[in-house]
């Protein structure tokens, strides 16, 4: 038996990148698991090659920053499955600039993926799990939370924000039995850094499996433990006063 048999998850972003990789884990220990995302076409075929492999996925295509959609979301897994047991917020959107020269448009699509798309589907999420008695939400937040860039502030402020966010939840859900986390990457090669050319072999990098093995580990712990806060991060990764 699987160390997640029976669990019902959502995972956002989960079309690529450490989503699709975190669905894949969650998969393969027995965990039911939908999908969600803006690129559909993308999300269908991630949940094509995730069903290959064995387990129950479903994709259901959706703009986490768009109310309506996530609360769709959310009413179609529960009825599919009648419950939800971990909710991963992974969905997100990188963009910057000199301060001087960033758009509204700019900052908002940042923030809006990045914050204000895991405060709806937290909030979607506590409205189960709150009768329910219990359940995990891992945030996927960035070493970003801690040591910025330059020319960062969209990103930058979105994952400050996503790690106050988490610890809000997890205040507010300490006594339901609802355990928040934040799972915070350093440089992972994922989809967008080759779409926005840049070079994989400028800096160090890990693959997004190795936080999927994290995020598993932090939705495998006993009820009564929760890891409130992880950061990985390749070796030799500027990170420590980094600029």
């Amino acid at each position: 038996m699987g160390q997640l048999e029976h669990k019902v998850a959502i995972v956002t972003g989960g079309g690529s990148g450490i989503g699709k990789a975190i669905a894949e884990a969650f998969l393969r220990e027995g965990c039911a698991v939908t999908i969600a995302g803006r690129n559909a076409k993308r999300l269908r075929a991630a949940a094509e090659e995730l069903r290959a492999g064995g387990g129950e996925v479903w994709d259901v295509p959706t703009d986490v920053v768009q109310e309506e959609q996530v609360q769709e979301l959310f009413r179609q897994v529960m009825a599919r499955h009648g419950r939800l047991n971990i909710l991963v917020n992974s969905s997100g959107a990188f963009d910057g600039g000199p301060l001087e020269e960033l758009t509204l448009e700019t900052w908002n699509k940042v923030i809006g993926a990045n914050l204000t798309g895991p405060f709806l589907c937290t909030r979607e999420a506590f409205r189960i799990m709150k009768p329910a008695g219990g359940g995990r939400i891992i945030n996927i937040g960035s070493i970003s939370a801690q040591r910025t860039r330059m020319n960062n502030a969209p990103y930058t402020s979105s994952k400050f924000g996503i790690w106050g966010l988490t610890q809000s939840a997890a205040l507010e859900g300490r006594p339901y039995g609802i355990a928040v986390s934040c799972l915070h990457p350093g440089n992972t090669a994922v989809e967008w850094r080759l779409d926005e050319g840049i070079e994989m072999n400028r800096e160090p990098m890990v693959a997004p499996e190795e936080m999927a093995r994290v995020a598993l580990l932090m939705a495998t712990l006993p009820p009564e433990a929760n890891m409130l806060e992880a950061i990985v991060l390749p070796v030799k990764q500027l990170y420590i006063g980094r600029g």
